[in-house]
């Protein structure tokens, strides 16, 4: 029972980012808030308020929208001492020669 406790609390905390992670990822994509609800499926003002801090999306609507993220290049960094962050995914052609 523990095991499927602690798999529910990962994968939570795997789709789970703030509105600065989000704001940070569509300009590092140079991506509008209007292409993030079309790729990510999920309603423009849902985005709006989730940027302003006005809310926080429930899990199938943030798991959209950083599967939306991940998917353009986008990798979320955890607090891990250092604090959030998101990046970009390096190209596949650049990890191969390295």
């Amino acid at each position: 029972m523990s095991e499927i406790k602690d798999k529910i609390q990962e994968t939570r905390s795997k789709y789970r980012i703030t509105a600065r992670q989000c704001r940070g990822a569509r300009g590092l994509l140079g991506m509008s808030q209007r292409d993030l609800a079309v790729a990510s499926g999920v309603h423009l003002q849902t985005l709006l308020d989730f940027e302003k801090g006005h809310r926080i999306p429930r899990g199938p609507t943030m798991q959209a929208v950083v599967r939306a993220l991940e998917d353009a290049g986008i990798v979320f960094i955890p607090a891990n001492g250092g604090g959030q962050g998101v990046r970009l995914k390096e190209p596949e052609d650049e990890q191969s020669e390295a």
